[in-house]
């Protein structure tokens, strides 16, 4: 076999496999890539065996895709993100290359069990929350779909923490993932861009130079991400800060060892940690870097890998589509500015009308105190050639309102991208919207909010820029992966093709009504409890009853998402069922998880009073076990994989009008739960979907949550009134659930009382009903399990192949490879 021609092509192809030939890959690889015997293998080196040899069967597939790619000079979209939350790698993997069963077969001949080899596996500590968990679907429905496109992130060394709960309180501690080794990504020493910061800009003439006086390398990693079943991949490049030569060898001969590694450790720290802690100067302007480092090392990527397949830039707006997922990598507009002016050479003018035209916006927010500002101050320190460019865009465009929109001044104030004030901001969100040719919101109520309340002056500027394109989730990962026997039951109606389309569980309609069907629903979602129980109890000591209805809340701790509504309605049940013990209550087990930013106090107070609850509550003999709270720490997609599959019934509650759209909310009507929730996000649209007999629908809406803002909201008013409200809240205050501090959630109260932006106290009596109605259908399973089947049925319109299919033709005009 010979590869003279760099260009023909890949000559290799990877056999077809039988479980001896998997076997003996598994094998080759644990003896001569892990330097291990058989004999003496941990199951984390059978993992890692059974990685690399699946790895195998992705990198064909991978390389063809790629070089397709740039024969075809076709046009390429670049996802931008901080998070990318991934995942384990390996079982989504094997479900992809359609070997899962074999590679099971294989592990078996070996003594070895392929679900508790899946187990070692480490989620990658690459995102949080919705934002990553969403990019990663989207990812998967990249390669899926054969998308020519490429996401960029950064390659995290610790993610953000892994959260241990200690007394009740949550505790962070490093999360260290990749101390095991990252088997899925391959290093590539020859990508790798130096990141320049700080100094000062001076003038030469009318070009602008840039004299800055610190530098470091972005160091590329490419992870692959299997198409489904199509010989093909996308990759993810991940950018890693690499020190280099920063080893002073004169100071390390002195003895001054630590001034020997001191800037090495300082340049490292911009890949260090996701979402550094906030709250103070230095923290700040590491997120501000971080941000920084992952546009300049991707625009220079992308720049890079333009010319080598065109030989010029002149083409690159017709070429290439850069998306920014949310504020974050904003800066990649004018970093794209000062590549192509300072850089390139090309006229201020021609490179802006290109840059619109590359650059497209997802804002995941209706809170404007949640599209990211940066102090002028700051940047002016950090990156002085990007703000006069920020600078410069702003005049460039408030010139344009003034000559075709309107003169008006508070108009002119409320849209520049500098906030003024005691301290000039620079508007990140502002600055996505005007250096971008579309933006889109993700759910329809949100894309509709978007227009009329958060860009609303610019939707006035820029109506044709203004899109929606709803949310989705991949099939292959919240079904397949986290419910093989939902996923089985749907192969033995319907074929496995639903796994490639979503659309296909329309069929599924036919067979609703037959027994065998309507039974097995059942059966699944009870084994999925019996696991989810036998979870808990091995980790925490908590016993569960698989027969109760699980209740379930798993999302970031934050007050906008209320899960001090859900803490509130759960004393509430507890004073009812404690005063009414003969009543035939519905066994319930409300079951909690999620992290709180380091920084964010009242959150953080938040996890504490569930715990407080949960101790209280689980340890009351009078309960008879009817009433079980349970807060799961360090959650993560591991454990959503777990927890989804289990729930009856997934809590979607925050106040109308905050939620973006939301994820877990579709994974979990996907596996048969029922949502109860506000009219907020994409419960709309599911609402729309599954039918109103089908969710629990409680609260104000968008309209009436605006309207008591405006009337003025008095939530001492709502204490006051009702009884069971003031009692629970009284008995927070005196210490109920915290007899050893009773003041404990003192500020958290005072602030309900007083303030409750969220205006949990206002939706309170609609969900203490909202609850009693769930409680009565809950007895009548028929019923239960009818609108359990009507959800699972009606959830093919939220496939993140959808969305992106969506999003190739609305957003970046971008065609599908041939992949035949």
């Amino acid at each position: 076999m010979t590869f003279d021609k760099i260009d023909a092509p890949f000559p290799y192809r990877a056999p077809e496999h039988t479980t001896a030939s998997l076997k003996e890959t598994i094998i080759y690889k644990l003896i001569f890539l892990i330097g291990r015997s058989p004999q003496e293998a941990s199951q984390r080196d059978w993992l890692n065996a059974t990685l690399y040899a699946v790895r195998d069967l992705v990198t064909e597939g991978w390389i063809n895709t790629a070089r397709q790619s740039r024969d075809e000079k076709t046009r390429r979209v670049y996802y931008l993100s901080m998070e990318f939350l991934m995942g384990r790698t390996l079982s989504n993997a094997l479900i992809a290359e359609g070997v899962y069963e074999l590679a099971s077969e294989a592990l078996k001949e070996l003594n070895v069990d392929l679900e508790e080899v899946l187990e070692k596996e480490v989620d990658p500590g690459l995102g949080n929350g919705g934002l990553g968990r969403l990019a990663a679907c989207f990812m998967d429905s990249i390669a899926t779909l054969g998308i020519p496109a490429m996401g960029y992130g950064i390659r995290y060394e610790y993610g953000m923490f892994q959260q241990h709960i200690e007394d009740g309180r949550q505790v962070e501690k490093p999360d260290a993932w990749l101390e095991k080794g990252s088997c899925w990504e391959f290093i590539r020493p020859s990508k790798r861009f130096n990141i320049r910061f700080g100094g000062h800009i001076y003038f030469e003439g009318k070009k602008c130079l840039w004299k800055n006086d610190e530098e470091i390398t972005a160091l590329a990693y490419d992870q692959m991400i299997p198409g489904y079943d199509n010989d093909s991949a996308a990759t993810l490049r991940l950018w890693s800060a690499h020190a280099g030569d920063m080893f002073n060898l004169q100071d390390f001969n002195r003895g001054d060892y630590f001034s020997a590694i001191e800037n090495r450790a300082s340049t490292e720290n911009v890949s260090r940690v996701l979402y550094p802690d906030d709250s103070t100067v230095a923290g700040r302007e590491l997120r501000l870097r971080q941000e920084y480092f992952l546009v300049s090392a991707s625009l220079q990527d992308i720049v890079r890998r333009h010319k080598r397949t065109h030989g010029t830039v002149k083409n690159l707006a017709d070429k290439v589509a850069i998306h920014l997922n949310d504020t974050h990598p904003a800066l990649a507009i004018p970093e794209l500015m000062h590549i192509l002016v300072d850089q390139e050479g090309y006229e201020w003018q021609t490179a802006w009308d290109m840059c619109r035209q590359i650059f497209s916006y997802t804002c995941h927010t209706l809170m404007s105190e949640a599209l990211e500002t940066w102090p002028v101050e700051m940047m002016a320190k950090i990156l002085p050639r990007h703000l006069q460019i920020i600078f410069e865009i702003n005049d460039y465009f408030l010139e344009y309102v003034r000559t075709y929109v309107t003169t008006d001044d508070h108009f002119i104030r409320r849209v520049s991208l500098i906030e003024e004030g005691d301290a000039r901001k620079v508007r990140m969100g502002w600055l996505s919207v005007v250096g971008s040719h579309k933006v889109n919101g993700v759910a329809a109520i949100h894309s509709d909010l978007m227009v009329t309340s958060t860009f609303a002056d610019f939707a006035r500027i820029y109506p044709e820029r203004f899109t929606n394109v709803t949310n989705g989730i991949t099939p292959r990962r919240w079904i397949a992966v986290a419910n093989p026997d939902l996923s089985a039951l749907f192969d033995r109606y319907i074929g496995t093709e639903w796994r490639r389309d979503l659309s296909r569980l329309q069929e599924l309609k036919a067979h609703i009504q037959a027994p065998e069907f309507k039974a097995a629903i059942p059966q699944i979602k009870r084994a999925n409890k019996v696991r989810l129980a036998d979870y808990v109890k091995r980790e925490l000591g908590i016993e569960l009853n698989p027969d109760a209805l699980f209740d379930v809340q798993v999302k970031r701790i934050h007050e906008y998402k209320r899960q001090i509504l859900n803490v509130l309605h759960i004393v509430a049940r507890y004073n009812e069922m404690i005063a009414n013990p003969e009543k035939d209550w519905t066994p319930r087990v409300f079951i909690l998880a999620g992290k709180a930013a380091s920084a964010y106090y009242a959150a953080k107070q938040t996890i504490n009073l569930i715990n407080d609850v949960a101790h209280i509550i689980n340890h009351d003999e009078r309960l008879k076990g009817r009433l079980k709270v349970v807060f799961i720490p360090n959650y993560s997609v591991s454990l959503a994989q777990i927890i989804i599959p289990a729930a009856d019934i997934s809590e979607q509650i925050s106040l109308a009008g905050t939620e973006a759209s939301g994820t877990s909310n579709m994974k979990f009507a996907l596996n048969g739960a029922l949502t109860l929730g506000t009219l907020d996000g994409a419960n709309v649209e599911i609402l729309e979907n599954v039918g109103e007999d089908n969710i629990f629908i409680f609260g104000n809406t968008v309209e009436q949550v605006e309207a008591l803002r405006r009337e003025g909201y008095y939530p001492f008013n709502y204490y006051q009134q009702d009884e069971q409200l003031r009692t629970v809240i009284d008995q927070i205050s005196a210490g109920r659930f915290s007899p050893k501090d009773p003041n404990r959630y003192q500020d958290l109260l005072n602030s309900l009382r007083s303030h409750d932006y969220y205006q949990a106290f206002a939706d309170f009596r609609s969900y203490v009903e909202a609850q009693k109605a769930v409680d009565e259908k809950y007895r009548n399973q028929d019923a239960w399990v009818e609108s359990a089947v009507q959800n699972i049925v009606n959830m093919s319109f939220f496939s993140s192949d959808r969305t992106i299919a969506e999003y190739a033709e609305k957003i970046w005009k971008i065609k599908p490879l041939n992949l035949a």
